[in-house]
Parts: C-alpha cells; sequence; structure tokens
C-alpha cells in the first residue's frame, strides 16, 4: 500500500495545512491501495502563491532551458514506467494489458512533443508596423481526471512548461498516485522552485478555490460538462481564460459499403477499453439499415469474446468501474434503457460470469435504439454501446449531430474519400475515419458541451499564450 502525507510546494515536500486523509479503493477487490493527504483553502492559497512568485524568472528562461526540462521528465516517465501503471491497476483498475500503452507511455511522447514545440514561444511575426510575440499565460491551475489520469496530467503540464507558465496541479480523488510520483520526478530533474505545485483534496473545495483564485490567469479542467459548468462560473468574476475538456457521447457512422467486420471490431474495442470510461468512446455506433441485423450480430460476438477480470491477469481486456458509485450510476442507465424499450442484446445488470466482488459491470450492448432515448444522449461513462439503423447517409448525419455534445466521432465507408466527405458534416472536435490511429501531435476537444480549447498539438502550447503586438 501505498502511503502520501506530504504536498510538493516551491520545490519541497511540505506538510499540509489541512489535517485530513483519503483512502484509495482498489475497484477490482475493494481494498484500500493508497492513503494521501487532503488539504484545504490555506494550502491552495501556499501553492498558487508559490507558482506566482515563481513566474517572472521562469517566464524569462529560453525555449532551450524548457526544452531540457521537458526531455529530462520523459526520461524520468520511461524510469518510472512500471511505478506509473501499477497506480492505474491499482487506483483505477485498468487491466495490465492495455495500462502502460494507454495511460503512462504517452508521458514520455508528450514531453518529447512539447520539448520540440518550445521554440515557437521565441518566434515573431510581423504584420504591417506590428511584430506580434506570444508570452507566457502566467499561473494555470490543473484540475484533473480519474479515467485517464497521467495522459491528461501531462497533457497539461508539459505545454504549460514549455510556454513559461507556472502551475498548480490537483488530481481526482480516485486516482492520486501519480501525481505524488509525478512530483518527485519533477523534483528529480531539478524544476525550478514553484513551477510545479501540486495539492490534493476535495473538488469542491480544493478545485472550487483553484478556479476563483485571483493570482490565477489560467484554469484548465477535464470532466463532467456539469462540474465544467461550475469551474466557469468560479473563474467568471475574474475574466480568468477557461480550457475545458468535457463529456461526449459521440457517434460511429458505419456506412453500407463498410467492411463491416472490422468496423465493428473498431466500435467494440473502442468502447469498451478502460470499461468504457472514456470521453471520447464512440457510444453510439449508426449502422446502414440493410447491414444492421449482422452488425448487431457481430457487436454480440465480439463483446461476449472479451475477457472480463481481475486488471491484473495480462488475459483480461475489462476491468472493473472505477467505484461502486459509477458501477451504480451505470446499472441505473442499463435499466433505463430496458425501461425505455430498447433491445438488450448482450451484458446487463448482473455482474460478469465469474465474479463476485469488485465494482464490475458486464460489457453491454443495445439494439434498436432511438435517438431520443435516454442511453443516447447521455453519456453513460461505462461498457455500454448502443446501436442505431438509419436509411440514407443524410438521416445519419443528422442523428450523428442531435446532441448536445461534440468530442469525438468516427466513420467507417467503403473508402477515404467517402469517409471523409461523411466526417467533414459532422459537428465534433475529432472524427476517427476508417479505424485511423489516435495522434498526438493533432488537437484534442470539442464542440458544444464537450467543451471550449484544445490539447495537444501546437494548438495545445497556445492555449497557455497571450498575444501582444508590438507597433513602430
Amino acid at each position: 500500500m501505498r502511503t502520501y502525507n506530504k504536498f510538493y510546494i516551491n520545490g519541497e515536500w511540505v506538510e499540509p495545512i489541512g489535517k485530513g486523509t483519503s483512502e484509495v479503493i482498489n475497484p477490482a477487490n475493494g481494498e484500500v491501495s493508497a492513503t494521501v493527504p487532503y488539504g484545504n483553502v490555506e494550502d491552495v492559497d501556499a501553492a498558487v502563491n508559490a507558482a506566482r512568485n515563481a513566474f517572472a524568472s521562469w517566464s524569462q528562461t529560453t525555449a532551450a532551458e524548457r526544452a531540457n526540462f521537458l526531455r529530462k521528465l520523459a526520461a524520468e516517465g520511461h524510469r518510472r514506467n512500471a511505478d506509473l501503471t501499477q497506480t492505474i491497476i491499482d487506483e483505477l483498475g485498468m487491466p495490465i494489458q492495455n495500462a502502460a500503452e494507454f495511460q503512462v507511455d504517452p508521458l514520455a511522447i508528450i514531453c518529447e512533443s512539447f520539448a520540440d514545440k518550445a521554440k515557437h514561444m521565441e518566434e515573431s511575426r510581423e504584420v504591417g508596423n506590428s511584430i506580434i510575440i506570444n508570452e507566457p499565460i502566467g499561473v494555470c491551475a490543473m484540475i484533473n481526471p480519474w479515467n485517464y489520469p497521467i495522459w491528461q496530467l501531462i497533457g497539461k503540464v508539459a505545454p504549460a512548461i514549455a510556454a513559461g507558465c507556472t502551475m498548480v496541479v490537483k488530481a481526482a480523488s480516485q486516482t492520486p498516485s501519480h501525481l505524488f510520483i509525478f512530483a518527485e520526478m519533477c523534483d528529480a530533474v531539478g524544476l525550478p522552485a514553484g513551477v510545479f505545485n501540486m495539492i490534493h483534496g476535495s473538488g469542491r473545495e480544493i478545485g472550487a478555490a483553484l478556479s476563483s483564485h485571483p493570482e490565477v490567469d489560467l484554469v484548465t479542467f477535464t470532466g463532467s460538462t456539469a462540474a465544467g459548468i461550475q469551474v466557469s462560473n468560479k473563474a467568471a468574476p475574474d475574466v480568468k481564460r477557461v480550457c475545458l475538456e468535457l463529456g461526449g457521447k459521440s457517434p460511429y457512422i458505419i456506412t453500407e459499403e463498410a467492411d463491416l467486420d472490422a468496423a465493428v471490431d473498431f466500435g467494440i474495442n473502442d468502447v469498451m477499453v478502460n470499461t468504457g470510461q472514456t470521453c471520447n468512446a464512440l457510444t453510439r455506433m449508426i449502422v446502414h439499415e440493410s447491414r444492421y441485423e449482422e452488425a448487431v450480430e457481430l457487436a454480440k460476438s465480439k463483446t461476449e469474446a472479451l475477457v472480463v477480470g481481475d486488471p491484473t491477469d495480462p488475459g483480461v481486456f475489462v476491468g472493473p468501474m472505477s467505484s461502486t458509485e459509477q458501477r451504480l450510476t451505470v446499472l441505473d442507465y442499463i435499466n433505463q434503457a430496458i425501461g425505455d424499450g430498447a433491445r438488450l442484446v448482450t451484458g446487463g445488470t448482473g455482474m460478469p460470469p465469474g465474479l463476485m466482488t469488485g465494482y464490475y459491470v458486464s460489457p453491454t450492448v443495445f439494439a434498436d435504439v432511438t435517438n431520443d432515448m435516454k442511453i443516447a444522449q447521455e453519456e453513460v461513462f461505462g461498457p455500454v454501446l448502443v446501436m442505431i439503423k438509419y436509411s440514407s447517409v443524410d438521416q445519419a448525419v443528422e442523428i450523428a449531430n442531435d446532441t448536445p455534445y461534440g468530442l469525438a466521432s468516427a466513420v467507417w465507408a467503403g473508402d477515404k474519400d467517402k469517409a471523409t466527405a461523411i466526417a467533414r458534416r459532422i459537428r465534433a472536435g475529432q472524427c476517427t475515419i476508417n479505424g485511423g490511429e489516435a495522434n498526438h501531435e493533432a488537437p484534442f476537444g470539442g464542440y458544444k458541451e464537450s467543451g471550449n480549447g484544445r490539447e495537444f498539438g501546437i494548438e495545445g502550447l497556445h492555449e497557455y499564450c497571450e498575444l501582444k503586438a508590438m507597433q513602430y
């Protein structure tokens, strides 16, 4: 069991001012996997003040200096990979076969990516008699989620370092240990005092204090749309910049001439990885009516072939939900869908076969879903796929866009050009075409209630910049 009792503030491990502690539960067995300190508003003040004091000197460092720290962090990421991976298995319950690849390996990749991009901060362009430059925005508050905690952490920290910002970071209560390890990494590479500060505690108290703090210039938050609205409201009086990566109910259009077996296989894996706890999961599979029943049978067989169980077992693909509360939420959605008349193809509310303990939900597929059903409109955040039929491409696009969200989407068609033509019509921040691979150099973020701003790529760097025009 891991035990942490200090925060990392101003380059030192310090006793929290708040006196609380919290136990972190392993969702596979219900046992305590870690204990962590819970801070208070005074801890927030200490961390933010350290970041503010460090900003003046850190913002004036060269791009080469900041890039060097990011490359050192990438090397530390490789060195601490096993430790970080274990926190994901123990605290999130993500199976070992995917935990490193999906959660931890990107840390080094993203650090290297933004090390290369730091030089953009020293570039300028002339427009008439003006010189346009980028400057770091200042002190950044970073509030991270529990479902992809390391990926989201480094997606915020790396561009902030590259830009010359300082920061205060808070992890989610379900998955905090990685943040303490990352603070150890920052200390090991000698990141200057006050550049990176971490605290932990209740989202309602610590998150609210960070969002409303007068010395914070930017708040970047990943989580639910409801929580994102609260963050925006707290930040509004100071006119802070707010970058939000929120919920999704992403559509996946499969055309009549698509390679159906490959398309359905891609969709099932996308939804079920991380036990469905993925904001951009393709949870609405929209299939042409001529291939619909064939697709339903394929989804059933492929879902039932997935191994559910102990995340430490290399053969397991689907682990537990992150918490008993999340499990109950998902089960409520499944019951609601059954009551609304959706056809339960596989899964449901029973425990997966052979499992008696842990926060498990059976991988579930619903057919005969209409887009006005609750299961098709709200983010379930569990291993649940809904299948919807369409008769024309125009209708498929209409169904895809009939959602308050717009984070991700996908199209699988007979060829790239056909798929791209459909993708251009979908109102979402990303679209995967014919099973294309994820790309850390591409911007990630959503339309509508899925948030604002972008992470990753050069656009991710720009979120941490202010533009200045100098006339001569």
